[in-house]
């Protein structure tokens, strides 16, 4: 994509609103723009990230077993009435009317409407384990919204929703979500800490969060230094062996990790102390394993092996891919702007004509362009016409993994200078060899993320 072409409306300052880094970088950025109180339109750049993100999460629950659908954003509010949920919620839930004055809602969350689908077309246990997600936009009308996309009112959700006849299944399908979701955190550059959590207002008795360690975190985090280095399952990890599964689990809720909310000093005094990590975090996903919370109140049984109708054993599983995209530049950032993980990154090459309108250096970056293309990288071409320390700037603050910057000098020697947005390191090369080194990563990206 050329620049020239492209709708990218950096800010050279933030708004005085914006008090994190992240809301403040993808202000500056052009990524966002706010539309009202925790509501924000998501421009070209921001987009293409979300997207990315978007796609990582389906392909790992896809991977899992998890089977797409796609729900409206209003509901009933009978749905809600039949779980007891409607009047507990909270002011939380935007409730409307429609025009023949019935009660409505913007979907918060979708456990009520998946269990509906389901006790309508699955009758029998033959058809288990099932589980079922989608991604949605979601609305909750929060007392206070703030850091930008990171705690809006409207927000981009996956939430995955599994049916199984008893609890054990039920565990062992929670367990499959816990290692997806390892899974896909690690495709996203990041390293995510399962921490036993609350289960709120979801539900149930079982539940962990997924933070990503930030200084700007919401959530004081507690844990075992070891949490670091341990490794994620690869992509041929077989969710089929419960039993492989479920030592994955064992070994990451083996260690003590727990946010201030579940705290517990009698149990953290007594992992040593040069073990300990105690630092702030972000969570980026929740997910519950609830029994028959929805499925007994609403009539979501099946007939077991047995004859007997028995209520379905359920469980959720969210992450917010419009939040995730927030918490990674929360991770990832310098003082000059934002440093994308090689997986989400919007493109992965920034190519930075110094000279534009000189025949020779369009002419050089017009082929370097046409060939990183050809290779499969995504490349913006900054062609246009502004000074190189103002290119040098947008470069670093929207944050592609590479630059390559033609100038004249350089192509009279035939030479030209590649620059590593996370290191800095610069390294003037030959064209081929930029060529090769560009294809060559790119290539290595794709397997270490590709999943």
């Amino acid at each position: 994509m050329r620049l020239t072409q492209y709708f990218l409306p950096v800010l050279k300052e933030a708004p005085r609103e914006a008090e994190i880094a992240s809301h403040q970088l993808m202000l500056r950025a052009g990524m966002i723009k706010q539309q009202s109180a925790g509501i924000y339109s998501w421009l070209p750049l921001g987009l293409k990230v979300l997207r990315k993100v978007e796609q990582i999460v389906r392909e790992e629950q896809n991977r899992a077993g998890a089977v797409e659908v796609l729900m409206p954003t209003i509901q009933s509010a009978d749905l809600w009435r039949e779980s007891g949920r409607y009047d507990d919620y909270g002011k939380e839930m935007l409730r409307i009317q429609d025009r023949h004055e019935r009660d409505m809602l913007f979907g918060p969350t979708n456990e009520e409407m998946i269990t509906d689908i389901f006790r309508t077309y699955v009758k029998s246990y033959k058809d288990l384990p099932l589980n079922l997600y989608h991604i949605q936009w979601k609305f909750r009308d929060e007392v206070r919204p703030r850091f930008g996309v990171m705690r809006g009112r409207e927000f981009l959700m996956k939430d995955a929703y599994s049916f199984d006849l008893n609890a054990d299944a039920a565990r062992a399908a929670y367990y499959r979500m816990f290692v997806s979701y390892l899974r896909t955190f690690d495709r996203l550059g990041v390293k995510a800490i399962p921490m036993r959590a609350d289960t709120g207002p979801i539900g149930g008795d079982l539940s962990h969060e997924f933070l990503i360690l930030a200084d700007t975190g919401e959530s004081e985090v507690f844990c075992h230094s070891d949490f670091s280095k341990k490794t994620v399952p690869d992509a041929g990890v077989d969710y089929s062996d419960d039993a492989l599964i479920a030592g994955i689990v064992d070994d990451w809720t083996s260690g003590y990790a727990r946010t201030d909310e579940m705290h517990d000093e009698a149990l953290w005094a007594e992992v040593p102390e040069d073990e300990q990590l105690n630092a702030r975090g972000i969570e980026v996903g929740h997910i519950f394993n609830f029994g028959s919370k929805y499925s007994e109140p609403m009539g979501a049984k099946v007939t077991g092996p047995d004859g007997k109708d028995v209520p379905v054993e359920m469980g959720s599983y969210g992450i917010g891919p419009s939040r995730v995209v927030a918490a990674l530049v929360e991770a990832g950032h310098d003082e000059n702007g934002i440093i994308w993980p090689d997986s989400v990154a919007p493109f992965d090459v920034g190519l930075i004509n110094l000279r534009s309108g000189d025949e020779v250096t369009d002419a050089a970056c017009d082929d370097m362009y046409a060939q990183l293309s050809a290779a499969g990288l995504d490349v913006l071409y900054d062609d246009t016409d502004g000074r190189a320390g103002g290119k040098f700037a947008l470069a670093d603050l929207i944050g592609l993994p590479w630059q390559l910057i033609v100038g004249p000098r350089g192509l009279k020697t035939g030479e030209v200078e590649l620059k590593a947005r996370a290191s800095g390191e610069r390294h003037t090369v030959s064209i081929d060899a930029a060529i090769n080194q560009l294809t060559a990563w790119h290539v290595d990206s794709r397997k270490r993320f590709g999943g």
